[in-house]
């Protein structure tokens, strides 16, 4: 019985129209935005729960600047209405978006993303696995696999979410984003902070200064996030068609006036 179940199932997924990424790319998406976004809601609640948040008005202004320059030119069809941004104390060097509008900055990656367009990259980054829906990619991805007997049920369940929404790190387990995945965060993040006007040129250095850190101890982004020199040269490029965006965007007025 289980046997065609699963056939069932495959036969369905079959039927579903394939979703398309923001770089075209065909996948399949079982899940809705509305659900995918109350995970990524409950995720982040309970982010704030266990972890210390930044009170210092500087940072956060800092902070927020950049996201909010970044935010204002992505397009998002994800259904949110506004993001919530917010700087938790903790060095590790990570930083993470969720679906729902939730933005995750650690002070620890401060010290690596040293200027406004690095920070900017991180950010462009973390918020193109939101609005290329990866997280909703992953559990579909999930739910196939398992021929959706187990993983429908147990898909709520908090680590499995968190997981699946790239918090895998601070859970506990390892659930990293595919190489599909990072490499299209990597040229939406470069495509939003060049139009945003932050030099997309910044986002070669941002990863040459986490392969540096890493001499001395693994940034935690690291960690979930592959990186070298194949990220570095897929940045490369595209770099000069972000910079004509990046010189229009200027030329526009978009000129982030963000300092710490």
């Amino acid at each position: 019985m289980k046997k065609y179940i699963a056939l069932l199932f495959i036969f369905l997924i079959i039927l579903i129209d394939c979703a398309t990424s923001p770089l075209g790319r065909k996948r399949v998406l079982l899940v809705k935005d509305d659900e995918i976004n109350q995970m990524g809601i409950k995720s982040f609640a309970e982010m704030k729960q266990k972890t210390p948040i930044e009170k210092d008005p500087s940072i956060n202004r800092y902070v927020k600047c950049i996201a909010n320059s970044v935010l204002g030119v992505i397009h998002d069809d994800t259904g949110v209405q506004s993001w919530e941004i917010v700087v938790f104390k903790d060095d590790t060097a990570n930083a993470f978006a969720l679906p729902g509008g939730k933005i995750g900055v650690h002070t620890g990656i401060l010290p690596i993303a040293k200027t406004k367009g690095q920070l900017a990259a991180v950010i462009g980054h973390e918020v193109g696995h939101v609005i290329a829906r990866h997280g909703a990619e992953r559990i579909s991805d999930q739910m196939i696999e398992e021929k959706g007997i187990a993983v429908i049920g147990s898909v709520t369940e908090s680590k499995t979410v968190a997981g699946a929404l790239g918090l895998g790190a601070q859970y506990g387990i390892m659930l990293p984003f595919s190489r599909k995945h990072e490499s299209e965060a990597d040229l939406l993040g470069l495509e939003y902070m060049s139009e945003a006007g932050f030099n997309p040129e910044e986002s070669i250095k941002l990863w040459q200064n986490m392969e540096a850190a890493g001499g001395s101890g693994t940034p935690e982004i690291l960690s979930t996030h592959p990186s070298g020199e194949t990220r570095i040269q897929n940045l490369k490029d595209h770099m000069d068609e972000s910079l004509k965006k990046y010189k229009q965007a200027q030329a526009n007025g978009k000129i982030p006036n963000c300092s710490l």
